[in-house]
């Protein structure tokens, strides 16, 4: 029997469906645990204060992910930064991560098989039923309603970065004015945490300097809907469309 479970936390919804729920308190706790150490919306969480200047006691989960945010920053020549618009915000690492954090926890409880959704991106542990592979639905950015693509897999990872929820939020770096060139980008990995945070830089960088950066990497594929509804995909994002 799947366990379902929806939370609130960190500023959206988590939602979780496990074959074993054992794990699942442990998990919810770790999320407010996080949302309290690094919101960005708390004048009292630790990233809060260090954004505005003030001295806080050294943390080693802070310490890690800032160094997290650094290898993505290296790696994406800059299209993702844990300052964008010169403020310090890791939350395009923190949110993956977070997820990672849940299915790390329901892994370590028993459950072999679960799914896991925060803010529309999602981490994928084994399979729906026996058989039967997960089945993840890409938001259609012009029009919310609908899905634009049907994905399925196991044991692997969606982000989306886009328009249709906040507007056009995304940083670019290098202008430092909102990056306009996708409605919506989706890249499949096999982890939230790097899949999310390159989802976020990839939109920074456009469509063309986009997909070919994810073209040059083994184990992320890519699909974006552009601004007029065109929609472009990597050269081997078709294994993953259901149906």
């Amino acid at each position: 029997m799947t366990v379902r479970h929806v939370e609130q936390v960190m500023g959206t919804v988590f939602s979780i469906a496990a074959d074993d729920g054992a794990g699942i308190p442990a998990a919810v706790a770790r999320l407010h645990a996080l949302d309290a150490k690094f919101s960005t919306y708390r004048d009292d969480s630790p990233i809060s204060r260090m954004a505005r200047g003030e001295a806080v006691e050294r943390d080693p989960e802070i310490a890690e992910v800032l160094r997290r945010c650094a290898e993505i920053e290296a790696d994406t020549d800059g299209a993702f930064t844990a300052y964008p618009a010169g403020r310090l915000d890791p939350s395009g690492w923190v949110k993956g991560w977070a997820i990672e954090e849940v299915d790390r926890l329901l892994t370590a409880a028993g459950s072999r098989n679960h799914l896991i959704v925060g803010g529309g991106d999602v981490q994928a542990r084994g399979e729906a039923e026996l058989g039967r592979p997960w089945t993840v639905g890409i938001a259609d950015p012009l029009h919310p309603d609908r899905y634009t693509a049907l994905v399925r897999g196991r044991d692997f990872a969606v982000a989306t970065s886009g328009t249709a929820e906040r507007g056009a939020h995304i940083i670019d770096p290098a202008t430092a004015e909102p990056a306009t060139g996708f409605a919506s980008v989706t890249l499949i990995g096999t982890r939230i945490a790097h899949t999310d945070a390159y989802a976020t830089a990839v939109f920074a960088m456009g469509p063309e300097r986009g997909l070919e950066w994810v073209e040059e990497r083994a184990g992320i594929e890519a699909y974006a809907v552009l601004p007029d509804g065109a929609t472009v995909e990597t050269a081997g994002f078709a294994r993953y469309l259901a149906g």
